[in-house]
């Protein structure tokens, strides 16, 4: 069974933009099966798999790929290919392929429009966007963009704090991340926002879930490049 991609389907040409779920993989137990994560406690070889699987079936080349240690914070980094911290990641090159990973986060992507193409990826969860990091993504790209935010947890399954709900705003008990990220996209410049808007916790044959599953899951992904 070959890798299930949602496309962003109307991005811009010239970009390529998917969104991952679980199927298609190698992977066993708690991470079946197409496990992307290699922090998560999964057999190494199986996630390098995983990852050549994805990568292939989105048509990009998996010795380019970029992919950044994710911390959660708001830091932004311009792919090169080898060890890159932060939370955003962007390139301008052809045929780079850009790569984050989730397990209820949202993936969000950014494409520039009307000038020199360049693309970027953001893992978007609420410390992410508290800090910041959708504004430094959308400043470090420049230009007009356009941005499609992918499969995360929905207000449906996300239960926070008050003090994670006040950060934003929110009454709470629950979040809504995608409204948060989407105000975050508005404020910064960015006037279309497109979403495939599915909720990882509520679909375990589709997606992992970090907080359905209590933290024994696998990651999901988005990849991006401009062809």
């Amino acid at each position: 069974m070959p890798p299930e991609l949602l496309r962003w389907e109307d991005a811009p040409a010239p970009y390529q933009v998917v969104f991952s779920t679980r199927a298609g993989g190698v992977s066993e137990g708690a991470y079946a099966s197409l496990n992307l994560g290699l922090l998560t406690g999964d057999d190494r070889s199986r996630v390098e798999e995983n990852r050549r699987r994805l990568l292939t079936a989105v048509g990009a080349e998996p010795e380019r790929a970029a992919w950044p240690r994710q911390v959660h914070g708001a830091g932004v980094v311009r792919a090169n290919g080898r060890g890159m911290e932060g939370d955003a990641i962007w390139t301008d090159e052809r045929w780079r392929p850009l790569v984050v990973v989730t397990a209820d986060c949202l993936p969000i992507s950014l494409a520039r429009v009307g000038g020199t193409p360049a693309v970027a990826l953001v893992h978007a969860g609420w410390r992410g966007l508290s800090a910041g990091v959708v504004e430094a993504a959308v400043g470090s790209l420049g230009g007009e963009l356009v941005a499609a935010v992918g499969p995360g947890i929905g207000p449906c399954c996300y239960e926070v704090g008050r003090e994670v709900a006040e950060l934003f705003g929110e009454p709470g008990p629950t979040l809504d991340l995608r409204a948060v990220a989407e105000r975050a996209l508005r404020q910064a410049g960015v006037e279309r926002v497109d979403h495939v808007d599915l909720c990882t916790a509520c679909s375990p044959e589709r997606f992992f879930s970090h907080r359905r599953d209590r933290g024994l899951t696998g990651r999901q992904g988005a990849v991006a490049y401009i062809a």
